[in-house]
């Protein structure tokens, strides 16, 4: 934590030395002291400082200045700290004047030159001060902030990558936050600058992309080699424990990751029938240990960066990078998971990230604060999404097509929402309309057992519907099921075009996919269990599978 700061300011050197001596030698283990001859280079100085979030404690100026006087100074300083402590320094004959700025610029002591024993006429004056000051002293936040407007898209966007990347941050709301408006009067932003990215330096970046923040924020999103034994393409559970294996046993691993670590798992609320963790934890725990674990082993990471395209050349495998920058490795385990499916209501994509939004519960809780929010799906992720929105909203509606939860959620979650009595299940029901201005107000629900419709006020729509599989960017060569899973092991056999094109003596592996050399772990292949537990399993035993390749080759 940033230690807070006591300003010194008088235009005598010899006078601001003793002054800085004194002060140093007995607060500097608590404070910061700062010292400056000049007025106007105190105040150009102080802007910078409530820029960066730094904090002010105490001002001691001289009263008599040739730039300005000690008390214009200190009212002009109080613009910007008005909570610090400020305290002149005068000459006897400046004691009416001292006297007087009492009462017009609320000036708390005046200290009377030379100062001498300071045990007895400085620090007893500053201790009582600075005891006063720290007693109504909240620490400001320290680290990236966040300027923008709640029910935007793309200050959504920023909250939710940072989120997910475990970043810490400081949500300022412009519409209700006055720090919010302070930081773009004093960098001389204009609302239409937003959103507005601050980091701990002071310096910003206006609508910045995901990539901007990732960089600035000390992610790497460059590969530091040119070949690696095994990359790993995607961060959730199956490819962080990919990673955890392949750097423990001495690969040179590299892992790759669009977003943000977790996957789908890591943007759960609370997952608690993970083998091992009987109290249960949060998504965004598993990844931040498993992330840990990684880094402790050595592999590297790369995030944010995408994967277009996997090309062969020989034995090797060559990478393409959304940045247009390439890497090779000798083998490759896709773990690049599933995504929510779009819902096709009408509405829907006007309103995502102004008030819809896909997963994102423990982002954008603020959202449905004092009124109504509705979750569609009836998976794990749903109700884990319920149980945490239902400690902001005033109810959670969860909507699902079937008459209950039964057959798509675990009993230990069911139980819960029963037990919980701002939930309710709507069943045989799905919402066909989105509604709003620059933000999502309403959502038509129809019963489909009668057709019959209705439109309900909704604060935030949550949607958790369904597992598309992340497999766009691959190209045809790689053999997938209908619904675009990544087929693997003796399932390929199946496939007419499998026999064809592979000319091994050799079955493939068991997590082999019909290019050899390329695995896929995880929800991303065809027949895996979504659990994460399963998901962690495959990522594991994928390892296994690269050292019986590399052995071949």
């Amino acid at each position: 934590m940033k230690k807070p700061i006591i300003f010194l300011v008088d235009d005598d050197m010899a006078v601001l030395k003793s002054v800085q001596r004194d002060v140093r030698s007995a607060y500097r283990k608590e404070y910061k002291i700062m010292a400056t001859q000049s007025a106007n280079e105190a105040l150009e100085a102080l802007t910078e400082l409530k820029k960066k979030g730094e904090t002010v404690a105490l001002f001691l100026s001289d009263q008599r200045m040739p730039e300005m006087l000690g008390v214009d100074f200190l009212e002009k300083a109080k613009a910007l700290y008005p909570e610090a402590k400020r305290i002149l320094l005068t000459a006897y004959s400046d004691t009416e004047a001292a006297i007087k700025a009492i009462n017009d610029v609320q000036l708390d002591y005046y200290l009377l030159k030379p100062w001498n024993p300071p045990e007895e006429k400085l620090y007893p004056v500053l201790n009582d001060q600075l005891e006063e000051w720290q007693y109504h002293y909240k620490p400001a936040f320290s680290g990236i902030r966040i300027v923008g407007y709640q029910w935007s898209p793309k200050s959504h966007e920023i909250k939710d990558f940072l989120s997910g990347n475990l970043v810490p941050y400081q949500w300022l709301d412009i519409e209700t936050e006055s720090e919010a408006k302070e930081l773009l009067e004093l960098n001389k932003l204009e609302r239409k600058d937003l959103p507005v990215v601050f980091f701990e330096d002071g310096n910003y970046i206006s609508n910045p992309s995901t990539l901007q923040v990732g960089e600035r924020a000390g992610m790497s999103g460059h590969a530091k080699q040119t070949m690696y034994d095994v990359a790993i393409i995607g961060a959730g559970p199956a490819g962080l424990a990919a990673g955890v294996y392949g750097g423990s046993e001495g690969l040179n691993t590299l892992l790759i990751e669009r977003r943000a670590p977790g996957g789908q798992a890591g943007t759960s609320s609370r997952i608690e029938n993970y083998l091992g963790f009987p109290k249960g934890l949060s998504g965004s725990e598993l990844s931040r240990r498993a992330m840990a674990q990684a880094s402790r082993f050595g592999i590297e990471i790369l995030a944010p960066q995408e994967v277009t395209s996997i090309e062969l050349k020989g034995n090797y495998k060559v990478i393409f990078l959304k940045d247009g920058s390439t890497v090779n490795a000798k083998a490759v385990i896709i773990t690049s998971g599933v995504d929510y499916r779009k819902h096709p209501a009408e509405g829907i994509d006007q309103f995502t990230g102004a008030g819809i939004y896909y997963g994102a519960a423990t982002t954008e809780a603020g959202a449905c604060k004092n009124g109504d929010a509705y979750i569609v799906g009836g998976g794990n992720s749903a109700g884990q999404a319920a149980m945490y929105l239902s400690k902001f909203a005033n109810n959670i509606y969860i909507v699902i097509r079937k008459p209950d939860l039964t057959s798509s959620m675990s009993s230990y979650l069911i139980d819960q929402i029963a037990a919980t009595p701002n939930i309710t299940v709507l069943g045989n029901t799905e919402i066909t309309q989105a509604k709003g201005n620059e933000r999502l107000e309403q959502v038509v629900l129809k019963n489909n057992l009668d057709g019959k419709e209705e439109t309900k006020a909704a604060l935030a729509l949550f949607i958790f519907i369904g597992a598309k599989p992340m497999t766009d960017w691959i190209g045809t060569d790689l053999l997938r099921d209908k619904r675009g899973f990544i087929e693997t092991g003796q399932a390929l056999n199946k496939y007419s075009a499998f026999k064809k094109n592979w000319k091994l003596d050799r079955e493939p592996l068991m997590l082999e996919t019909s290019i050899s050399g390329i695995f896929a772990a995880g929800d991303v292949r065809a027949g895996a269990m979504n659990r994460v537990a399963s998901a962690v399993g495959e990522g594991s035993m994928s390892i296994k599978m690269v050292h019986e390749y590399l052995a071949m080759n």
